[in-house]
């Protein structure tokens, strides 16, 4: 029996009227905690769920199969719009294994792993920081039954029922000292997304931003040998030759790329890459330098063409300096991404306007426009000022957050129909708005929807199911519009 049955829980699936769309993303994060285990001389059994072959994975049933045979200890990294489903899961599979000691960790539970606990009963902790700092404390403490006192980085439940958070470790500082991931574990010729972490935080106040307090909004790097020889890596390992940094905070300075590009440009491995970059940091010098030594994707967010969304979103630029980076970099790369996100409480529709005209005309001079409305995630800082102002979110059944469908949904357009099969995990999510409030929206009727109607008028959402083709839109979770563009180009989505 294995010391612990790891297992990655996110993965990208996309229900349509007539078929289901996967992408397949190598699972970074697991994998790193798997290398980390293996060098500690401990047994992991690592399992990947967006490999399974189930005809419909989103029922508790498929997720008891799948975890048949794990060891006592079972950990689960999970997103947040498959919390929900996990958790729903979960209660299930405690319920038939009640001897498993069940540990949830990932950025799905970030800011409300005590609620969790509180509610979900069949969760035994909750890992709340980096996983590298806290994985071989919490697999050796299970082994010798000493629970979770000791073990840092979690939350968890005493007997009495008090939820105890223990201290944080340190942040690692020196990401070179992170092994690389166990890619062994992997059929790596079966994944079609292959990532990179360059960097770890992000020191930038954005408001609406997710994984930024993850971090404490402090930001550490790889050195650029350490994420050239990974890359070697994998091109050795698997033939891979087009990767993703996807991570928010590769473009930190341009010097900095610079030097990256420079160093790269010495390896002669000749590999293509994708990254995200930020407006504030970006130049002409360095977005050149860029495409010269295999960038081919450059992406933007830019969250908004109006001046007082940006500064009430502490975006850290005004829309002018946006329009001058995006217009020099769709000169330079096969494929400028621009993201941004619409729906904002406070947007009127004066600065809405504005943004939909600023996405047109980066449509107009070539760049991909990706809009998506805005995701409440708890961690958020926009989330905890409607929260303390008790402001009520509403749950519309037929419209969520690109990044927050789950796989359940049937999409159409930019609607989305629930399968009736699925109402109690809906019924779990309206039951619980504070622990998964990134299904929820600020003022349908006054703020949403009239705006999404614009969207489709403007042709960013598409009006009928039958135009999805020929729509940029859907955000992050745009299968269709990856399939169709070129083999090098064609991975578009975020994975892990």
């Amino acid at each position: 029996m294995a010391d612990i049955t790891l297992v990655n829980m996110n993965m990208l699936y996309v229900r349509y009227y007539d078929q289901v769309e996967r992408e397949y993303h190598v699972p970074l994060g697991t994998l790193y905690l798997t290398r980390v285990l293996e060098e500690a001389g401990l047994d992991v059994d690592f399992r990947d769920y967006q490999m399974n072959e189930y005809d419909d994975p989103f029922v508790a049933e498929s997720i008891c199969d799948f975890l048949d045979g794990s060891a006592k200890l079972v950990g689960l990294s999970v997103m947040a719009n498959l919390l929900p489903f996990t958790l729903f899961a979960l209660r299930e599979f405690k319920e038939r294994n009640p001897d498993k000691v069940v540990v949830l960790g990932g950025v799905g539970p970030a800011s409300v792993e005590r609620k969790i606990l509180e509610r979900c009963p069949w969760i035994d902790a909750v890992s709340a920081g980096e996983g590298e700092r806290m994985i071989v404390p919490l697999v050796e403490s299970v082994k010798q039954g000493d629970g979770f006192a000791k073990v840092p980085n979690v939350f968890w439940r005493r007997d009495d029922g008090e939820t105890v958070q223990n201290d944080q470790a340190p942040r690692i500082e020196n990401l070179d000292t992170i092994p690389f991931p166990a890619w062994d574990r992997v059929d790596l010729s079966k994944y079609e997304g292959y990532g990179v972490m360059t960097s770890r935080g992000c020191p930038y106040p954005c408001t609406f931003c997710s994984v930024a307090p993850i971090w404490g909004r402090r930001a550490f790097h790889r050195s650029h040998a350490n994420i050239i020889a990974e890359m070697a890596e994998l091109n050795r390992r698997a033939g891979v030759d087009l990767f993703l940094f996807q991570d928010e905070f590769f473009v930190s300075a341009p010097d900095n790329v610079v030097g990256f590009c420079d160093e790269l440009e010495r390896s002669k491995l000749g590999l293509d890459w994708k990254a995200f970059g930020r407006v504030n940091l970006s130049e002409g010098r360095m977005m050149k330098r860029m495409a010269e030594t295999g960038c081919i994707e450059l992406r933007f967010g830019i969250e908004s063409g109006s001046d007082a969304v940006l500064e009430a979103t502490r975006k850290g630029f005004a829309s002018e300096a946006a329009v001058s980076i995006v217009s020099e970099a769709v000169g330079l790369f096969d494929r400028v991404d621009a993201f941004y996100v619409w729906g904002f409480p406070f947007e009127t529709m004066d600065d809405f306007y504005q943004s939909v005209f600023q996405m047109i005309s980066f449509r107009m001079l070539g760049a991909r426009v990706l809009p998506s409305l805005l995701c409440f995630l708890p961690q958020t800082d926009i989330y905890k000022e409607y929260a303390d102002e008790g402001q009520a979110l509403e749950f519309c059944p037929s419209l969520f957050p690109e990044y927050i469908l789950t796989g359940h949904e049937i999409c159409r357009s930019a609607k989305v129909e629930l399968d009736p099969v699925y109402s109690p995990l809906y019924e779990f999510i309206t039951a619980n708005p504070d622990i998964f409030p990134g299904f929820f929206h600020y003022d349908l009727e006054g703020n949403v929807l009239p705006k999404l109607k614009v969207m489709q008028e403007m042709g960013f959402y598409p009006l009928d199911a039958e135009d999805l083709d020929a729509s940029d839109s859907c955000g992050a979770h745009s299968p269709r519009v990856a399939q169709a563009t070129t083999a090098k180009a064609q991975l578009s989505v975020h994975g892990d």
